[in-house]
């Protein structure tokens, strides 16, 4: 979408734009939640209050019978009630309004409930149905609800906007061997036969996209590491991973909490703290009031995890906990505003961590957590500003990404750095007690910043906010006779060609034989002159975003690349990989010289955060960068490289890390020998911690590299999974798999019915399989089947999962014909969804640039 508005409009757009009697003339019906009806039912209704009971089946593909009781206040008689219900007319059974019945009037998605049944004031209706299916995630035994941002209306009528939040009072009857988990605790359990029934407590107020509940075959576990009690459910059956896992996920939830509670000088705020861990799920968490999910692969870990999944995890519960105050208590009040509970749920996150791992450099980990995702969809044709504007909530789904993940915490720490850490704490201190229990927007906070700091919020908001892309940095640095600096000068531009300057601190070092001279760059217009930098002796190498706290391309010399492995701090060495790979995409640096840079820092870095850049990066280059001919030339020496350091005294985590790289281009004989010795436990690495899961992701990887042995390796390892969620996903994964090749079409072929996309993580797993580079030969006839497929995907999946098909299937690719098909296909389709063209246009940035890159190479 190529509307953008400033927040200053933006805010008379919502306050002037729609005057009552303009909504009351020209409220039109539509498909979704238009801005506009928004706009008129926060004002026509309050005191929502649902209450809800559904009967769940023995089998998931039973319908499941619903009923909804539904109290509210009407204030305006103006125009019908409508309540949005996205399902199948024939899934409402009877309405009532004020104890009437009432005829069934359903029209684009939405329930209308005339006037003349209203009261001016109190009323109640009341519907039967059956719930709609599309965000239920029913599996064999256990069902979860995933309803953000727009799926409340897929399973019951409701008002699907996040200004209107309600109370809930929730009624489930499950098979009696399943568990519950919902919003507020169990007042009454009933058994019913074969069936049990539960009576929920009323719930905390909240919008609608935060209710949930999961029922299933879970067995759970309750502990109280503080004043309050939690429970989780979990389906993990690993004793290992139970016994070294369960307790510490408790004390993070505990840690979270005081943290939060008192950077924010507000007592956590609802009634409690419960959580799910689900196999299957398909985020890595999801904030319901009361009963957040998680994926379960990255909560529970063993003896094998390295420090970097542990902060992982820590950080994944740390964000979720932070969201009970940040998008839970306080919401936005239009989902074009997402992006702020998602930047403070990351930024409390990695503050989170201070504490916790205070071994940790959490500089370091702040960079590398954000900058590589940030920077991969920002320097994209398809990079979009933080704030969107989004006219109906039907297309808000399209507004999660890296932007709002990864770049908004970049640019929320920029801000706090500006304003300086405790103005900016009071700020959100005052904006929490303001808005609890409401709705507020960038505004909002904006004008309670504003009050904190001398810093025009106004004029800095503009370009970090409201505008997309990042800068490109140049400098002039010229010496006199004494080799002293005389002027050393840094300018920025806009990577995309706009007059757009970001403000922002950043260090840069001097590099010395003996020292680094470190000074800082406050640059907030087109160019900075260094005055600090005069009268200096010249460096032996300057590095730019020093301390990584800059956001855009920086300088890189070129001539000293090696250097980059030699510098003592490790966020300068961070840094600087990044910036080399940045460099190299935009067409400064050849691949194989930064391929080269990688491949020396691989060999002696022993920072695992610093290792994981230069090992990923490196990765990336080699298959999609080089040519055919480079990757020939350097895999020997990669692999060699790489199995001779594993042999040595390294960390445990170094090794896992190295390893992982190795098992991915181990695709010679030589390698996949080696690569089979050790899934085989032929051959044991000293201090290399693998665990189950680790053997899975061996054996895949040995069957696409074609292994003499596959078919067996795979058999094996499908019978020596022990938990049966994990066998169910290496069953469905298998096909993708297959050394034969009409197998693997087959496979592609069955992702056009809905019902085998269901397990999203899996599909991408199985996707990335057939489309992996050693593959492509036979796997590009299915380019453009995947991208016809890509607005259906939209329709069906869940937020992530339009982004994440692309990614796996064209995403892959570097190609000449990949190019040349996306090319025909934007040409065929010219009305093809603005959104989802730019989630391609992201998908395909490296593919956009391996054109480019690969004419200079020839």
């Amino acid at each position: 979408m190529k509307i953008h508005y400033s927040f200053l409009c933006f805010f008379t757009f919502i306050t002037i734009g729609f005057s009552q009697s303009k909504q009351k003339e020209n409220l039109v019906l539509e498909n979704g939640v238009s801005e506009q009806m928004a706009i008129f039912r926060k004002q026509q209704i309050s005191n929502v209050s649902y209450g809800l009971s559904f009967e769940i089946p023995n089998q998931k593909d039973q319908d499941i019978s619903s009923h909804l009781n539904l109290e509210l206040t009407v204030s305006d008689l103006s125009q019908p009630l409508y309540l949005d219900f996205k399902e199948k007319s024939q899934n409402i059974k009877s309405i009532s309004a004020n104890g009437k019945n009432i005829a069934i009037v359903h029209e684009k998605g939405h329930i209308v409930i005339p006037t003349s049944s209203l009261l001016s004031g109190k009323n109640t209706i009341t519907i039967s149905f059956i719930a709609g299916n599309l965000s239920l995630n029913r599996n064999d035994d256990f069902l979860y609800t995933l309803l953000v941002p727009d799926r409340a209306s897929t399973l019951f009528p409701c008002f699907d906007q996040p200004n209107i939040k309600a109370t809930y009072k929730l009624s489930l009857t499950v098979p009696k061997e399943w568990s519950v988990l919902a919003g507020a605790d169990v007042k009454e359990k009933v058994e019913k036969g074969d069936f049990t029934g539960y009576t929920f407590g009323e719930s905390d107020k909240m919008s609608t996209y935060l209710f949930s509940f999961v029922a299933g075959k879970f067995k759970s576990a309750t502990e109280k590491p503080g004043n309050l009690e939690m429970t989780m459910l979990y389906r993990e059956n690993n004793p290992e991973k139970l016994k070294f896992s369960t307790d510490t996920i408790f004390k993070l939830h505990q840690q979270s909490l005081e943290f939060l509670e008192k950077y924010t000088n507000y007592k956590f705020p609802f009634q409690k703290l419960d959580f799910a861990s689900i196999p299957v799920f398909q985020y890595g968490g999801m904030e319901h009031v009361g009963a957040i999910q998680y994926r379960e692969s990255t909560l529970f870990l063993d003896l094998s995890a390295t420090d970097s999944e542990k902060l992982d995890r820590a950080k994944l519960i740390a964000h979720e906990t932070s969201h009970m105050w940040f998008g839970d208590l306080v919401t936005m009040k239009w989902f074009d505003d997402v992006w702020m509970k998602e930047v403070f749920a990351n930024f409390m996150a990695d503050k989170i961590m201070n504490p916790i791992f205070p071994k940790v450099n959490h500089n370091l980990q702040f960079f590398s957590a954000h900058y590589s995702n940030a920077y991969a969809e920002d320097r994209s044709l398809g990079t979009h500003p933080i704030k969107q504007h989004l006219a109906n909530l039907k297309d808000a789904g399209s507004l999660y990404g890296a932007i709002i993940y990864n770049k908004a915490p970049i640019m929320m720490r920029q801000l706090e750095a500006s304003m300086g850490k405790e103005a900016f704490q009071k700020g959100i201190e005052k904006y929490i007690k303001k808005y609890a229990n409401d709705n507020a927007d960038w505004n909002n906070l904006v004008e309670i910043l504003d009050a904190e700091t001398p810093l025009d919020m106004q004029k800095w908001s503009k370009v970090w906010v409201n505008k997309s892309g990042r800068a490109i940095f140049t400098d002039k640095i010229e010496y006199d006779n004494q080799g002293r600096i005389k002027k050393f000068e840094i300018e920025q531009k806009a990577e995309d060609k706009s007059g757009n300057v970001w403000p922002q601190v950043f260090q840069i070092g001097l590099v010395y034989a003996n020292d680094v001279k470190v000074l800082t760059a406050n640059i907030t217009d087109k160019s900075l002159v260094l005055k600090e930098a005069i009268g200096l002796e010249k460096p032996i190498l300057v590095v730019y975003n020093y301390n990584g706290f800059g956001y855009g391309v920086f300088p890189l010399d070129g001539n000293h690349l090696d250097a980059i492995s030699t510098l003592k701090d490790e966020v300068a060495r961070a840094s600087s990989y990044s910036n080399l790979y940045e460099n190299t995409l935009i067409g400064n640096i050849a691949p194989i010289k930064a391929f080269d840079c990688f491949l020396k820092g691989i060999q002696t870095e022993e920072n695992e955060l610093v290792l994981r850049i230069a090992s990923n990066n490196l990765n990336s280059i080699f298959w999609k960068f080089l040519t055919e001919q480079q990757q020939h030339k350097v895999q020997p020496q990669l692999e060699v490289i790489l199995y001779e350091r594993l042999q040595t005294n390294l960390t445990s985590n170094i090794k896992k890390t190295l390893f992982n790289l190795f098992s991915s281009i181990a695709y010679s004989d030589s390698a996949k020998a080696k690569l089979y010795k050790i899934w085989n436990k032929e051959k044991v690495i000293p201090n290399l911690k693998l665990n189950e899961d680790d053997y899975t992701n061996i054996a895949m990887n040995l069957a696409i590299f074609k292994h003499e042995k596959a078919d067996e390796i795979l058999n094996k390892t499908r019978t020596t999974i022990t938990n049966p969620d994990k066998q169910k996903r290496f069953e469905f994964l298998l096909p993708s798999l297959s050394k034969d090749e009409s197998v693997r079409g087959a496979f592609m072929e069955s992702l056009k019915d809905d019902k085998n996309r269901e397990k999203e993580s899996w599909v991408s797993i199985g996707l990335a399989n057939i489309h992996h580079p050693l593959r492509q030969e036979s796997a590009q006839k299915y380019i453009r089947f995947s991208l016809d497929l890509t607005e259906e995907i939209q329709r069906t999946g869940d937020i992530f999962f339009p982004k994440d098909w692309l990614n796996n299937t064209i995403g892959k690719y570097s190609s000449k014909y990949a190019f040349d098909e996306v090319q025909r296909f934007l040409k065929e389709n010219p009305n093809f969804s603005p959104i989802l063209k730019r989630k391609l246009l992201q998908a395909t940035d490296g593919l956009y640039r391996a054109q480019n890159i690969k004419k200079e190479t020839e």
